[in-house]
């Protein structure tokens, strides 16, 4: 009996990857163990092995591909055998099917508990267990996994961002009438007002609310475009199309408000120098700007624990552990690695452990847990001369710090004009979680640190 290959789980928040390339051919004799495809997730391209010793036979996806993960991408077997996975093409191993009605939701008939028949959907696990805790119909989600379809948890969130005041499918009550023939004619029940004893919908409320479609879908933010010539055309995929998603998805569901503030990191600058003079040699590296800020930031989290906070579909949950995302640059995009504990971190420590995911980001060797679990990200552009901006909070986190340049500037400083090293800080945060005058104090919290450094040792007492 041929072995089927699956595409392995890489960390608990990744759902699909991109197939990079095939490394055996169609056909090939392989064995056991030897490295088969390539992947690539939003954090790095992993190696998947031959689950057996035998021929080699391909499924129907291409490189490029975009595929949930657990699908079966190939079997391995006698020379004569075929592709013929128990799953189906794009159908993850582990979704098992989700009972929806494909028109209209399903609902209680008449308030007796019997169901009509519905017609199956697909979801991952998470996406499945969400809906079904927020009595949300899946037919009325649009899914963006596997290829547009699967419904992944994302999904479900923001139908629940942009549908708030959705009732749930246990609140509907319909004749069996009624029900069938919203069905028929594709009305969402849930936006029928009942006229019937108990407000139970009626089949004459079904004609009066008669739809074209059910399912809730967001316009294309894209205009139509003229006729250009195109230089070159890069598919929206791959880790390109993760950040694409994630950030719409940050900027269309959070209430985002945006704080800047001025320091004067003059003292700042000096003693990040003397530092360095110091102890560059004994570390193997120059403590710079990030690593100090990153420490900083982190004494601000344990100081004003309600920015270290993230929003669920019903809860805000302030988190135990400080998990600081540092934002960095490299060639797949951009890409966040996370120190885990950094306000029990040294700056040794702190600077050694980011120096190698920062390499290990780069070169896409990130482990899957080099990327996930953050509870606050710092983005710094100084280097580019960048003064101020407004970076997208990294969902779920409740917050950003963005970071500028610090440039010489003429400042009134004591009834006499100085020229200090400033520094523009921008806050943006997520108004559901957080009020803005307590964001408005952990950013001055910070402020203080950068400009009286010795701060430090008061805020460690």
């Amino acid at each position: 009996m041929a072995k089927e290959v699956y595409i392995p789980k890489q960390g608990q928040t990744v759902e699909e990857v991109t197939l990079v390339r095939w490394l055996a051919a169609d056909g090939a004799k392989v064995e056991q163990g030897q490295e088969i495809l390539e992947i690539e997730t939003d954090k790095a391209v992993f190696s998947v092995e031959a689950s057996a010793t035998g021929y080699l036979h391909l499924g129907p996806y291409k490189e490029g591909d975009v595929v949930p993960v657990l699908t079966v991408a190939a079997v391995i077997g006698k020379p004569e055998d075929k592709f013929t996975p128990a799953t189906r093409p794009g159908e993850p191993a582990d979704a098992a099917p989700v009972k929806s009605a494909p028109s209209a939701p399903a609902v209680v008939a008449g308030g007796d508990g019997q169901e009509t028949e519905k017609a199956k959907a697909f979801a991952s696990p998470r996406a499945r267990k969400l809906a079904e805790a927020k009595g949300v119909d899946l037919a009325q989600v649009t899914p963006t996994g596997g290829g547009g379809q699967r419904a992944a948890e994302r999904d479900v969130l923001a139908y629940l961002a942009n549908f708030p005041q959705a009732p749930s499918l246990r609140e509907v009550k319909v004749t069996p009438v009624a029900q069938r023939i919203a069905a028929e004619v594709g009305v969402d029940l849930r936006t029928v007002t009942g006229t019937g004893p108990g407000g139970k919908i009626t089949k004459e409320d079904v004609e009066r609310a008669k739809a074209p479609a059910a399912r809730p879908t967001v316009a294309s933010p894209l205009p139509v475009l003229p006729e250009v010539e195109i230089l070159e055309r890069m598919p929206l995929k791959g880790v390109r199309g993760i950040i694409a998603e994630r950030m719409a998805t940050s900027v269309h569901t959070t209430a985002r408000v945006t704080l800047f503030i001025e320091a004067d990191a003059t003292e700042f600058v000096n003693m990040r120098e003397r530092l360095k003079a110091r102890v560059t040699e004994a570390w193997g590296f120059a403590p710079g700007y990030n690593d100090l800020l990153a420490k900083i930031v982190a004494m601000a989290l344990r100081q004003f624990p309600y920015m270290n906070a993230r929003l669920t579909a019903d809860a805000i949950e302030r988190l135990a552990h400080i998990h600081l995302g540092m934002a960095t640059d490299t060639e797949r995009g951009l890409l966040v690695p996370v120190i885990c504990d950094a306000d029990q971190k040294s700056l040794r420590q702190f600077g050694t452990e980011f120096r190698e995911l920062v390499d290990r980001a780069r070169q896409g060797k990130s482990q899957p847990d080099d990327l996930t679990g953050g509870t606050f990200t710092i983005t710094n552009l100084g280097m580019y001369d960048i003064m101020a901006f407004t970076p997208v909070i990294n969902l779920p986190e409740a917050a950003i710090l963005g970071v500028g340049c610090i440039t010489p500037q003429p400042v009134a400083r004591n009834g006499q004009v100085e020229v200090r090293q400033m520094l523009i800080l921008s806050l943006v945060f997520d108004h559901r979680l957080v009020d803005g005058a307590p964001a408005a104090r952990f950013l001055q919290y910070i402020k203080d640190l950068i400009e009286e450094p010795y701060l430090w040792l008061a805020a460690q007492s």
